[in-house]
């Protein structure tokens, strides 16, 4: 599956947020309850956040992201937050993961949401995906993270 053959879809059914909040929370490790709270909360939107993307190959979620306010840092005027960006490691290097972002940014901008943010370990892919290095910023739990910025027009 190249990125060409990718079909994006925004959470938008309530039928399916069980099986979408699973993929993120064996990942992520974070309680699937959470998920599921901030799914049915992205249903519900008008502002545009929460918002949940994913991808499927032959009926299983191979890859998702999800728009938050705030990804568990103290920077609450840093949002909202592009989270728990994954793609299943074989299907990784295809350009699946930019897809997503350019659709998350996509969906913001047209929300009139101009500016996005994201924190993660990575140190060189999100700037290949257009992201400016923001500079270093402290989780919930007291760790620096790298944080990243982009324009979503």
């Amino acid at each position: 599956m190249g990125k060409e053959n990718l079909e994006i879809t925004k959470l938008s059914d309530v039928a399916v947020i069980h099986e979408v909040a699973t993929f993120f929370h064996k990942k992520w490790g974070v309680p699937i309850d959470a998920y599921i709270e901030s799914m049915q909360d992205s249903l519900k939107s008008q502002t545009g956040v929460p918002a949940w993307f994913y991808i499927k190959e032959q009926n299983e979620i191979i890859a998702g992201l999800g728009i938050i306010e705030n990804d568990f840092h103290k920077r609450k005027d840093l949002s909202p937050n592009i989270c728990a960006v994954y793609v299943k490691e074989e299907f990784q290097g295809k350009g699946i993961a930019k897809s997503l972002l350019n659709a998350a940014c996509k969906h913001l901008s047209e929300n009139n949401i101009s500016d996005v943010y994201l924190i993660t370990t990575h140190t060189e892919f999100y700037e290949h995906c257009g992201f400016d290095f923001y500079g270093m910023i402290e989780e919930d739990d007291g760790e620096l993270i790298r944080c990243y910025h982009k324009k979503t027009t």
